[in-house]
């Protein structure tokens, strides 16, 4: 496997605690597993961006938390391109159906990770049991809706990219100070999350045949914050563009919406997303 994933699986000390019986334990084991597709400025099991809040979820069933190349302890990567995350996320899912006997598995994406998700869905949907998308930023998807489409021609008209000098710590402090957030540490391993998200292909340029999705039957859950408490520079420039993707969305595959409080669902509000997961995993 080209990718790194962090494998969490606390089933046999969860049976163990609560001493089930023989029924409920095989429940248990047969439960399909769950693959993690981040963000950018991340990776799978990053407490800050990533999905470590959702470790509650390895009570039940096999997490499986895939750093995209240049991300975590996968290998670098000239460029991070979706189409090439999709592929990984298809050899992983292939995987997962052999080593655990089941057809796939739950498929879930946040931001850019969503949007890789989305296309390794439309490729193989026989392998995705459901797809969960936290704040997908797949805007080609929503192009018709006029804040997502404003956003879009803003971009492709030339919008200003990273000056030439800017260094990852640098960018980090833009992307999160700049807009009233507060900074990670900028330790070597985020810095180089953020240089490969520097670099990564613009999510613009995404051709995601919801269609393949929507005539499979997979079934979709949508997960968007409110933006509520979100600074206003970054809640008008991102989440009212999100937010509308994630509307847009909901529609087109015929998918369940789930509205949170705040702009970064999974980690401010990580037992709301939890419960939803679980019950549409149910």
């Amino acid at each position: 496997m080209t990718v790194h994933v962090t494998v969490w699986d606390d089933r046999e000390r969860v049976a163990g605690d609560r001493a089930p019986t023989a029924a409920t334990g095989s429940v248990l084991l047969a439960a399909a597993p769950a693959l993690f597709v981040h963000n950018i400025f991340t990776w799978g099991s990053d407490s800050t961006y990533g999905f470590a809040a959702q470790r509650p979820l390895a009570d039940s069933r096999r997490l499986l938390l895939m750093d995209r190349r240049g991300y975590g302890d996968s290998p670098d990567t000239a460029r991070s391109d979706f189409d090439v995350d999709a592929d990984d996320v298809l050899d992983v899912l292939g995987g997962a159906a052999s080593d655990a006997a089941f057809d796939g598995a739950h498929l879930v994406g946040h931001g850019n990770g969503a949007v890789a998700a989305l296309i390794a869905a439309a490729r193989r949907p026989d392998l995705v049991r459901s797809l969960a998308l936290i704040q997908p930023s797949a805007f080609t998807a929503a192009a018709h809706h006029p804040v997502v489409a404003a956003l879009l021609d803003r971009v492709r008209d030339g919008a200003p990219g990273i000056p030439d000098g800017v260094t990852p710590e640098q960018y980090l402090r833009a992307s999160t100070e700049g807009l009233g957030m507060a900074m990670p540490e900028p330790t070597p391993r985020r810095l180089r999350a953020v240089a490969t998200s520097m670099g990564e292909r613009p999510v613009w340029e995404a051709d995601i045949p919801l269609e393949a999705i929507r005539g499979a039957g997979v079934p979709v859950l949508v997960i968007c914050g409110t933006w509520d408490r979100a600074p206003d520079a970054y809640r008008e420039h991102v989440g009212r563009p999100l937010v509308a993707v994630a509307e847009s969305l909901t529609d087109s595959l015929g998918g369940r919406l789930v509205r949170v409080p705040g702009y970064y669902p999974h980690t401010q509000e990580a037992a709301a997303v939890n419960a939803a997961l679980r019950e549409f995993w149910s």
